[in-house]
């Protein structure tokens, strides 16, 4: 009989609770560890959509990047997008679990997928903590490219519409800096690193003023953690190989933003 804690057992051996940031709530949002579970469904947003999903594929756990309550809730309305996933998780007896900093700290995790998307050598962690983990990864091209023909693989590899870019540096692009997800708070360790470029989502109008030989690509928030979707439904069957652990058939097109 599996339980809920025997999943969240794998997880964490990949991405330890214990390296959560501060601010973070990573870690288990509704459901007991004792839950016995049939079935996991993995997210990247815990919606009440995709709880639906989970309910109508048979499974009585979710496991997804982003946590389901972030912030305290002070109240749970069903008409609130938090509060329709809560009730829903709640009514259907769902055990609702997020990795959040945790699989961006731990190696392997979020930005080393987007380094592996990339196909970047001698990866390392760009913001390296005492125990070897850290946010971000910085590596090396095999080979030096135009500054176009880097951001055309970014493209392909983060399925990412629209780049927005500080001023294109002069030359050849050799080694790239990245953070799945918020990340302006890493540029200057991007820079200290040695990158020609750092990538990231969520930057804001002051951050794209940078120095010369030096550049910054906001390639999205969604499009820079999704695939971490993947290595989380990896690690859950590598531990149980004949336990049902789907990811949402609808991931492709759950970005909440739009690009029109």
């Amino acid at each position: 009989m599996m339980k809920v804690k025997d999943i969240i057992g794998a997880i964490e051996e990949f991405a330890p609770a214990s390296l959560q940031a501060e601010y973070d709530n990573t870690g288990l949002q509704t459901g007991s560890p004792e839950q016995e579970v049939h079935g996991v469904m993995i997210g990247f947003d815990c919606t009440a959509a995709l709880v639906k999903e989970a309910v109508e594929k048979g499974c009585d756990m979710i496991v997804t990047h982003h946590p389901l309550i972030y912030h305290p809730l002070r109240t749970i309305n069903p008409d609130d997008p938090v509060g329709a996933a809560v009730t829903a998780a709640v009514k259907h007896g769902i055990a609702v679990y997020a990795s959040h900093t945790s699989a961006d700290k731990t190696l392997g995790g979020v930005s080393w997928t987007m380094a592996s998307k990339l196909g970047l050598q001698n990866v390392g962690v760009l913001s390296e903590e005492k125990d070897g983990t850290g946010f971000g990864a910085v590596g090396d091209l095999p080979e030096p490219l135009p500054v176009k023909a880097v951001l055309n693989l970014v493209r392909k590899a983060f399925g990412t519409p629209v780049l927005r870019c500080s001023k294109p540096v002069e030359g050849l692009v050799g080694r790239i800096a990245m953070c799945g997800g918020s990340g302006t708070s890493l540029i200057p360790s991007a820079i200290a690193a040695g990158a020609q470029m750092y990538i990231c989502g969520d930057i804001s109008y002051h951050y794209f003023d940078m120095p010369e030989g030096f550049m910054v690509v906001d390639a999205g928030h969604f499009e820079t953690e999704v695939e971490i979707t993947g290595v989380l439904n990896s690690v859950i069957r590598k531990k149980f190989p004949t336990f049902v652990s789907l990811v949402s058939e609808h991931i492709g097109t759950a970005n909440p933003v739009n690009y029109l």
